[in-house]
């Protein structure tokens, strides 16, 4: 087990002298100098679904829950877990066979990451190329939305520490249905894919890493669809609860040129048992106070083909 150096503290990073980033984004500065990153397989505690004590259908509101609601209505339960390092044996996993997979040496135009209409302007065309030219079989991506977490005090999204899985079958063809309602029908007969990219903004990654568990280890049994309700519509994501048999992994150190390939559904079924890859932040225990807090960007697509 892996021993903690000091307690992690969602406190802004201290200045730093500035140094030049050497992982694929130039003219930027980072505050990583001096830092050991951590590497190899860790131990921590991730949070699993637990089953509302009521025994009612579980459920989370995206914003704000009407009066006299929960927020949500299901808990936690927390498992320590040994998690493996990929690096240095990424292509080792595949989507079709993991539901995960790595791309390395990726440059992107954009690099403040503070303006939605930006992003998608041009943030947006990039990752609809990347699905397109790595993901085989895909000829036609939408992306339809992205989340931009920030580990700092009054964040407006910090990541997530409790394993989840995005979608469910049930709320991926709702996406279809709702997001191409005219050409539903015919697209739902065809293979279709939810597939998340996700990255780094102020890599190397030193604080609050991302654990994705192998698909090919998680069992059907193991997950439990949860209510997600916007204000207009309900969708669904996918609590997952702990299992000794599920493998964990991390990519340690992701820096802002590799991408995170996460596949939370695919309708064919010689992949559907392999086709959602369970996900959480984590804390690492081996993260010192004042290093930098993590930053990153998690694009979702509709991929079909």
């Amino acid at each position: 087990m892996t021993t903690a150096a000091a307690p992690l503290q969602l406190t802004p990073t201290p200045a730093a002298e500035p140094q030049s980033r050497t992982n694929g984004t130039s003219n930027v500065k980072t505050a990583h100098e001096g830092i050991t990153i951590p590497r190899g397989p860790v131990t921590s505690e991730l949070q699993f679904y637990s089953a509302p004590k009521d025994g009612s259908a579980p459920y989370q509101y995206v914003e704000a829950a009407p009066s006299g609601e929960a927020q949500r209505n299901f808990g936690e339960e927390s498992h320590e877990v040994t998690i493996d390092d990929i690096r240095g044996k990424e292509h080792t996993f595949t989507l079709n066979d993991n539901a995960f997979e790595t791309l390395s040496g990726i440059q992107s135009n954009e690099h403040a990451f503070q303006d939605d209409e930006r992003i998608k302007e041009v943030y947006y065309p990039e990752v609809e190329k990347l699905v397109l030219d790595n993901v085989p079989g895909a000829h036609r991506v939408l992306l339809f939305d992205h989340t931009i977490r920030r580990a700092q005090p009054n964040a407006h999204r910090a990541p997530v520490t409790r394993v989840h899985i995005d979608q469910t079958p049930a709320s991926a063809e709702a996406r279809v249905r709702h997001h191409l309602s005219d050409e539903a029908d015919e697209l739902l007969r065809g293979r279709y894919r939810i597939i998340n990219v996700w990255r780094p903004l102020n890599g190397p990654v030193v604080s609050f890493p991302l654990a994705f568990a192998d698909s090919a280890t998680t069992r059907d049994e193991d997950l439990v669809g949860i209510q997600h309700r916007y204000p207009h519509r309900t969708g669904e994501t996918a609590g997952v609860k702990h299992n000794e048999g599920q493998r964990w992994y991390y990519w340690s150190g992701m820096n802002d040129s590799e991408r995170l390939l996460l596949k939370c559904f695919d309708s064919d079924e010689t992949a559907g048992r392999r086709g959602r890859v369970p996900h959480t932040a984590f804390v690492d225990p081996r993260t010192q106070e004042g290093w930098p807090a993590r930053e990153s960007i998690e694009v979702r697509a509709l991929v079909f083909g």
